[in-house]
């Protein structure tokens, strides 16, 4: 049984940038929290956590030392109530996630109204709401829009781990409806890249495993595009979770894996599935 790595997978810029800086804070030592999961990976906060990096939900669960933004960014209120509560923020917002949001707060001021394709109780998705006002209409598909839109005149922008599929989808529908229409594809090229690589491989190979948080957006896509291509698409967290019956009869297991996903996590998995004897399955 041979094992093939999707050529994009796994951890992406914002995330390694966000895992960098909460592990150079936890260095210096001294009381670290991250506001909400640093990232959508039980694994790897878990992992924040055995270094002294907790979890706080709220600024005001943290008495003192430093708060880690979270890579999906926030509501600019909280960082300026971190502030005023004398906390050092360090702000791991992904990039990407920060142009999407200083777009929707662009299309605000110039009078848009905000269409933002993504999920309504995302972080990410809840943050760029933030940005815009807090007024802006959240779906997920052309069937999520209302029979009647605020204004002719709308802006659009995307959750960074959208589908390119979603948000055409979504643009389509629009087009006939308004008067205006500006879209900004804030779609992270990690992303597109991920989708495109693991759909390629779905295709190719008897089984696929993704492997990545259960809880991370960008990782259930994946699962959802493979499965879309293959029927024997498995969604797992760790190598424990891997069934020998899932492989029965496969000569090629392909393997891909959210952008929240670190390489060790990735490379525990494959080690476990190329362990599989030929008498297992």
């Amino acid at each position: 049984m041979r094992v093939v790595i999707a050529q994009h997978a796994g951890i992406c810029y914002g995330v390694e940038r966000a895992l960098k800086l909460a592990g150079e804070a936890a260095d210096r030592g001294g009381a670290v929290h991250t506001l909400g999961p640093l990232i959508h990976n039980p694994q790897a906060v878990q992992a924040l956590k055995d270094r002294g990096v907790f979890v706080a939900s709220d600024v005001d669960e943290v008495s003192g030392g430093t708060l880690v933004i979270r890579s999906h960014g926030v509501d600019p209120a909280v960082i300026v109530a971190a502030d005023e509560a004398g906390l050092e923020v360090i702000d791991a917002t992904c990039p990407f996630v920060s142009t999407a949001q200083r777009h929707a707060a662009d299309l605000t001021h110039e009078g848009y109204s905000v269409i933002i394709v993504g999920e309504a109780e995302h972080p990410e998705v809840e943050g760029i709401l933030a940005h815009a006002g807090g007024v802006a209409l959240i779906v997920q598909r052309a069937s999520d829009l209302p029979e009647r839109l605020p204004s002719k005149r709308v802006g659009v922008v995307v959750q960074t781990t959208q589908s390119a599929s979603r948000l055409e989808e979504v643009v389509s529908a629009l087009l006939s409806r308004v008067s205006e229409l500006r879209v900004f594809n804030t779609i992270c090229s990690a992303t597109t890249k991920r989708q495109k690589a693991a759909d390629e491989l779905a295709r190719t190979v008897d089984v696929m495993v993704v492997v990545g948080g259960r809880n991370s957006g960008n990782t259930t896509r994946l699962a959802e595009i493979c499965r879309a291509v293959n029927a024997r698409v498995h969604h797992v967290e760790t190598s424990d979770e891997l069934d020998s019956a899932w492989f029965t009869g496969a000569e090629v297991v392909g393997v891909t894996a959210g952008a929240s996903t670190p390489d060790e996590q990735i490379r525990g998995v494959i080690d476990a599935i190329e362990a599989l004897s030929s008498d297992d399955i």
